[in-house]
């Protein structure tokens, strides 16, 4: 398995919508490998193909390790949030692409999602708890939204700009 780059804010691909998967392949179910190595290495519990660069609707989970139950790693292939509850949750979440930075959440506190399994079948799942949240925060990421979306739009700034700025100094020419 291979661990792969984790893009970070600004790059714009984590604003952009990911396409549909039509079939899941040998290659696709190695992109998912490669994934979780790269969720467990990073250390999280989440992450979407968006996230290192691939503009497909593939996420991968593992919430075991947080929840002490220990590894059950999980792959989503065109996942969809098909209803929510009206009852809430708070999370402190963070993001492997906006690292260094967590902050309280409000989401549904149960969910339904619809998605296609590794063997390439359509399936269902009800959700709740820090499962529902993942489940949420990473189908977001294939629809080009971040969890700073759901914080206050001056947390949301300074935490754009401080990225903006960081990317600006890794861009700067050294004068070696």
């Amino acid at each position: 398995m291979t661990i792969l780059p984790i893009i970070t804010l600004p790059d714009k691909r984590l604003r952009q919508q990911s396409a549909a998967v039509e079939k899941v392949t040998p290659e696709l179910l190695k992109l998912a490998d490669d994934m979780l190595e790269t969720m467990y290495d990073a250390p999280g519990i989440g992450l979407a193909a968006v996230q290192i660069g691939q503009m497909i609707r593939l996420i991968v989970l593992d919430i075991g390790t947080k929840t002490g139950d220990g590894k059950n790693p999980m792959i989503f292939f065109n996942p969809e949030v098909t209803w929510v509850s009206e009852e809430k949750s708070t999370y402190n979440e963070g993001c492997l692409s906006i690292p260094a930075f967590e902050e309280d959440v409000i989401r549904p506190a149960s969910i339904k999602i619809s998605y296609m399994d590794k063997d390439g079948k359509q399936q269902a799942m009800d959700a709740d708890g820090i499962l529902a949240t993942c489940l949420q925060h990473e189908i977001d990421h294939i629809n080009g939204k971040l969890f700073i979306d759901y914080i206050s739009s001056l947390k949301r700034a300074l935490v754009t700009k401080k990225f903006i700025k960081k990317q600006e100094r890794r861009q700067r020419p050294s004068n070696d």
